[in-house]
This record gives structure tokens, C-alpha cells and sequence, in this order.
């Protein structure tokens, strides 16, 4: 399956989607509702799948204090290794915030435009991470996936060992011939000009 942009409202939609909780909730509910399906209708998406010594579950307002409650302790750590903004995470976010993430991530994994997972310890009382499968502003590429561990996690070497993980999950579980893994397996820099010429694309069309 292939994501190809063609228009600015489609590459709107997906940059959108894959900026996660750092992009505005009034354009992610816009672009959500104009966005095309990332997978199959007939893709069984996965619910549930662990690794050692975690769990990748759906995110959604069951877990939105410990999602909460893993972001809000890594603010500087996330602003540099994730989002690269002090738009997410930043000190005035407050649990009304952090519902309307969760139920704007739930609403868009129910639609199939995107997937946002809590990486969870196996007993599901704590949040290492999260992992976002969304689609792609550059053609090519059938979906991206990003994902953050804590500061703590990541200070003990699990950012490495979920990233390995992931791409191995991803390869074996989701439909996507080709993947990107931006500030991972393409740079920031790479990535970011090939996201600049797509919209330049899509704008000129």
C-alpha cells in the first residue's frame, strides 16, 4: 500500500497526523476528517503486542494519566530528542490538554488515519514510551513511524532496544512496504527537505 499526495489538504492531513500531540487539536480534528485510510479496511490493526519487559497498547483516555504523567517528566528530554519544539511537551499543559490528546489519538486509531501506541511495562502501571505509525507527507513512503522513551528510559539504554523492536514489529505486522524513521534511520535534516519539497509539490498543483 502507497501514500501518494495530491494536494496540499492531503499533505496537510499527514503532516498533521504524524506531528502527534504537538500539533494544534483544531487542525488535527480538520485534517483527521480529510485524511485517507492508512491501512486496509480488511487490516486486523494490532492491539496488543509485547515485547520484553513492555507492551504496546492503543492509546486513549484509559491511560491519559499515565501517559500524562511520563511526558510531563520528560519535558527538556522530549522538546530535544522528539517533537525538536517547545510546543510538546511544555510546562502548561494540564489534564484537560491531556484528555483531549487522548481522545483526538483514540478517535483517529478508531478511523484508521492513524496509530498512536503507549509503550507500557508488562503490568500496565507505568508508561516507558509511545510509538506513532502515521501516514507519510512524502511519496514514497507508505507510513512513518516515530517514537519517545522517558528520560529515565532512555538514560538506561531502552530507546535503543524499543527502536530495534519497533522496526522489526513494524516489518513483520504492518502492511507497508516502505517506512520511514525520521531523526532515526533518515535524518532530521534529509527528512525535513524531503517534507518541504512534497508540500512545495502539492502547493504548485
Amino acid at each position: 500500500m502507497g501514500l501518494k499526495i495530491t494536494g496540499a489538504g492531503l499533505a496537510l492531513a499527514a503532516l498533521a497526523l504524524q506531528a502527534g500531540p504537538a500539533f494544534g487539536q483544531s487542525a488535527e480534528t480538520a485534517a483527521a476528517k480529510s485524511a485517507p485510510l492508512l491501512v486496509p479496511a480488511d487490516f486486523a490493526v494490532p492491539t496488543l503486542a509485547e515485547g520484553p519487559g513492555f507492551k504496546l497498547v492503543p492509546l486513549g483516555p484509559d491511560l491519559v494519566k499515565i501517559d500524562f504523567d511520563a511526558y510531563m517528566a520528560s519535558i527538556e528530554h522530549l522538546q530535544k530528542t522528539f517533537t525538536r519544539s517547545t510546543d510538546w511537551p511544555h510546562a502548561g499543559l494540564n489534564a484537560d490538554d491531556a484528555m483531549k490528546d487522548m481522545e483526538g489519538e483514540a478517535a483517529r486509531f478508531q478511523a484508521r488515519k492513524s496509530f498512536a501506541y503507549g509503550v507500557l511495562t508488562p503490568d500496565g502501571t507505568r508508561e516507558r514510551g509511545s510509538v506513532y505509525v502515521s501516514p507519510s507527507p512524502v511519496p514514497g513512503y507508505d507510513a512513518v513511524v516515530r517514537l519517545w522513551v522517558t528520560k529515565a528510559e532512555y538514560d538506561a539504554g531502552f530507546d535503543a532496544a524499543l527502536y530495534a523492536w519497533v522496526q522489526a514489529w513494524v516489518a513483520k505486522e504492518w502492511p507497508f512496504a516502505k517506512v520511514a524513521f525520521p531523526g532515526r534511520a533518515i535524518e532530521w535534516a534529509e527528512w525535513e527537505a524531503k517534507v518541504a519539497a512534497a508540500e512545495a509539490v502539492s502547493l504548485a498543483m
